[in-house]
């Protein structure tokens, strides 16, 4: 009976102690063009000592940021998502050269309106960070962009 105590106790002590890390935290914004175009905005704020990765990587690398842009009759997407200069480097980890993004990045999507705003526009992103230490494929995030 004192083992079934004891191993009750360690299961609860190792799960109140557990933290949920988000090294990232996503916000939107919306920028006006023209009265048919808009551009999508999504700032990535990387806590201090973790990495985004880019859009970008070689085959046989960490796994990219992926923006998936849910379709409606409201707007048509322009080219792909961009993003800004990253940093590149050749990590050890996985003997490549691969871009990473820390502190704070944004990635940028156009699109042309099909239909008079109001409207939203969801989205989800997948992406994985590190720091020196581990990896973590964070759970997809799901961005709503409002177009006024």
């Amino acid at each position: 009976m004192k083992h079934i105590f004891f191993i009750t106790l360690f299961f609860i002590a190792m799960h109140s102690s557990s933290q949920i890390l988000e090294p990232v935290k996503w916000s939107t914004d919306v920028k006006k063009i023209s009265n048919t175009e808009y551009e999508l905005i999504a700032i990535a704020n990387i806590d201090d000592k973790w990495h985004l990765y880019s859009q970008n990587v070689p085959e046989g690398g960490p796994l990219p940021t992926i923006f998936t842009f849910v379709g409606n009759s409201s707007y048509l997407k322009k080219g792909n998502t961009k993003e800004e200069t990253g940093i590149t480097v050749d990590d050890p980890t996985f003997n490549l050269l691969v871009t990473y993004f820390e502190t704070e990045t944004t990635f940028k999507q156009r699109i042309k309106l099909k239909n008079k705003p109001p409207f939203s526009i969801a989205s989800e992103v997948n992406y994985m960070v590190c720091d020196d230490a581990r990896c973590i494929m964070a759970e997809p995030e799901h961005l709503i962009f409002n177009i006024q």
